[in-house]
Parts: C-alpha cells; structure tokens; sequence
C-alpha cells in the first residue's frame, strides 16, 4: 500500500507501480493479515510512519511489489477512505480500512 500525493494525475490506464511512484509520500507498507472471502478483499490497518509535514494526501494505491516499480502490477487506487484528504504533519498517519460488508474493496 502506498499513500499518494493529491497531484498524482489518475490515469486509469496506468498498469504499474512506476506510473506512481514519484507520487508517493513515506515508504509503502505491506498490508498484514491479508484475507479474500466471496469475493472481499480485507486486510489489517496500515500506519505510515513519521510522514515529513506538509503534503496533502487524496488516495492509497495498492499494488503487487515485485522488487521493480516497472512490474509491479498496479491492483486499486481509493480515495474513499474516512479522513481523506489528508495533509501531513511529520507524525504518523493510520489508513483505517472500512469494517462495513465491502472492506476494502469487493469484486
């Protein structure tokens, strides 16, 4: 899971990681306790740590890492999630995930 800049221009035609990355804010974290249940993709929280100040934040995008940003297949990019947009102030900022029927995403 990445933290995107709100200057990251959605292009829904983007295929990979490297389409994103120089739009990334922190260090992506791997998501933990990963599950797919009927088709609910879930996963735990995931905390960004001490994020430098200043950047204003309007989506997560989630990929497949595959050790190199030009193959890394992009999976979702959501800015849905409560408290988005956000702007950074050098602490650490939790994406909480939504507990409701669809988690994080559904197919």
């Amino acid at each position: 899971a990445a933290l995107v800049k709100s200057t990251y221009p959605l292009n829904l035609a983007d295929e990979f990681f490297s389409s994103v990355s120089s739009y990334v804010v922190g260090t992506p974290q791997t998501l933990a306790n990963r599950t797919i249940t009927g088709g609910v993709f879930d996963a735990g929280d995931v905390t960004f740590a001490a994020l430098t100040a200043g950047d204003t934040c309007s989506r997560v995008v989630l990929y497949v890492a595959t050790g190199d940003n030009a193959t890394s297949s992009l999976v979702a990019s959501i800015d849905t999630i409560t408290g988005f947009p956000l702007t950074t102030n050098g602490g650490d900022v939790v994406v909480r995930w939504d507990n409701g029927a669809y988690k994080i995403f559904s197919l």
